[in-house]
């Protein structure tokens, strides 16, 4: 791709979810510009996204670039998977998440791949219903993952021990 060969991205995969060409209806006729959508992680627990417009592609993809990493999160991972089952909606996208065994591999698609593969995860079941818009996938699959709960975090929230929390 067409980035500045600096520092900041050597630490992160990065994944185009879409490219998408625009128009503004003026006086003179339309005026056409490009918006990109792009995710970043670390795979290994930080993941963000970001969406940028310019006149040229490279340009509104370097603005994304610069926003998914303005955008941070860090989301807790039980190994190559996530702690527990979790469904979301956003917009007109739902999105449901499960953990998987070891060696199942991503079992999702589209954008939400892109989320999952950046962020580190290896072993996860995922579904998105509803809408196929890529920022509205992308969002309520990053919201999602920011709402799970590590055991420590739930037996506190509980005012139990996490021994009984993880009991089946």
């Amino acid at each position: 791709m067409a980035f500045d060969d600096n520092s900041k991205n050597d630490l992160y995969d990065d994944r185009l979810v879409s490219v998408r060409r625009v128009s503004k209806v003026v006086k003179g006729g339309r005026k056409f510009s490009f918006t990109a959508l792009v995710v970043i992680g670390d795979k290994n627990g930080k993941v963000g996204y970001g969406s940028g417009k310019a006149g040229e592609v490279p340009a509104a993809i370097e603005k994304a670039m610069g926003r998914a990493r303005k955008n941070l999160t860090y989301i807790p991972l039980n190994g190559s998977t996530i702690y527990h089952p979790i469904n979301l909606k956003h917009g007109a996208s739902r999105v449901f998440m499960m953990p998987a065994s070891e060696g199942t591999g991503i079992i999702a698609g589209g954008a939400m791949r892109a989320v999952l593969e950046v962020l580190g995860v290896r072993n996860i079941l995922a579904k998105s219903i509803g809408s196929t818009n890529p920022g509205n996938v992308v969002h309520a699959t990053i919201k999602a993952l920011t709402q799970i709960g590590t055991p420590d975090f739930v037996a506190a929230k509980r005012g139990k021990t996490v021994e009984h929390v993880t009991a089946g």
